[in-house]
Formats: C-alpha cells, structure tokens, sequence
C-alpha cells in the first residue's frame, strides 16, 4: 500500500472526524448501565476497579463487594480505604471454592455478600454498585440467577452495576447493556510457573 502524504492524511483524518462527531452527536440517553466483566482472561476485576477510580474522580459514590475474595489483604483495599466518603469496599468471600470445601457456609457467605449488594444497589447514594466474582457464585448455584435479575431490573435508573468473574450465565450477559469477555492468550502462572504477585493480582 503506497504510503499517504500529509495532505492525504489530514483529508482522511477530516473525514473521520465528520462521521465521528456525528456519531456521538446522535447518542443522547444517559442511563445507569449493567456491566458484565467475564472470560478466562486476566483483567475481570482489574477493569471494574479502573472504572470505580475513575467515578471517584468525578465524585461518585461506589460500593465494591468481593464474593470470592476476602482471604487475602489486596492492594487495592489499600487505595480504596483512603476515601471513606467515597468507598465502601467489602470483601466478603472466604477464598474459593477448592478453598473452603463447604458448600453450605459458601452460599451462606454469598447471600450475607448479596444482601450488602442489594442495600447498595436500593440506595440511590450509591452511583456505581461493584458485585465482584458474582458469576462464580451464580455458576455454582448459591444464589439464583433470577433473582439477581430481578434485582438489575428494578435499580435506580442512573445506578451503574458491574459483575465480574468466569462463566457469565447467558441471561446475565442478555440482560447487560456492556459485555466484555476478556480472552487469555498467555499467563505467566501457566506457561512459567511464575506464582501470584503482589502488585498484579493483588
């Protein structure tokens, strides 16, 4: 392909930028919207941090509950303890699954985590509502899909609800307006041995 010139460029970047603008000029709904984080790759919860950061920036007021997560001290409840006014993050899990090999106190932690979820969700304070590694409780029935729609149906209009974690059931990922399903292609843990790090996943 024959290299542009500059003029080239700039008429072509014009144009972009006409249809582009026009694009944007037409979106005019603002809502709050369901977001489902999902796949086997790597970044699920790291993404759904990133956006909790950048509501705190302009203000908002997010709650982050963890379903899985809660065995470990994490770097990120380091940050998010610093802004009280702004935060409250809650890991509520007891490891995974292979960890704690008991079903019963597993989905009794997932409901005491969910009903944390549902009071944030039913406060319209709250501007975005995190439900972090609720598809693994959801795949491994503790606590029903339908209800957990019901609940996503009925939310404050303006709320913003992300859910991460493998293994998104289908009427979850119907439901939300934003799906992302992150795919490994290499990881470290995998390939090179390499143990889980302090500063990457967690």
């Amino acid at each position: 392909m024959k290299p542009r010139t500059d003029a080239e460029h700039q008429e072509r970047m014009r144009k972009l930028k006409v249809a582009q603008d026009r694009k944007i000029a037409s979106k005019t709904i603002e809502k709050g919207l369901i977001i489902v984080h999902t796949g086997t790759g790597k970044g699920k919860t790291s993404a759904a941090l990133g956006m909790v950061v950048r509501a705190i920036g302009h203000g908002m007021k997010v709650g982050v509950i963890q379903f899985v997560k809660g065995a470990m001290q994490t770097g990120e409840k380091a940050v998010f303890d610093r802004f009280p006014d702004l935060v409250e993050f809650k890991p509520m899990g007891e490891g995974f699954t292979w960890d704690t090999q008991d079903r019963s106190r597993d989905i009794a932690v997932a409901r005491a985590a969910w009903e944390e979820v549902k009071r944030m969700i039913a406060d319209p304070s709250y501007r975005m509502v995190v439900a972090d590694e609720l598809n693994i409780v959801l795949r491994y029935d503790y606590l029903p899909v339908d209800e957990v729609l019901a609940v996503l149906a009925d939310k404050p209009a303006m709320t913003h609800v992300i859910i991460t974690g493998r293994n998104a059931p289908q009427a979850l990922i119907d439901a939300a307006d934003l799906v992302t399903d992150m795919t490994q292609v290499k990881h470290p843990f995998r390939e090179q041995n390499v143990k889980a790090q302090r500063g990457i996943e967690f």
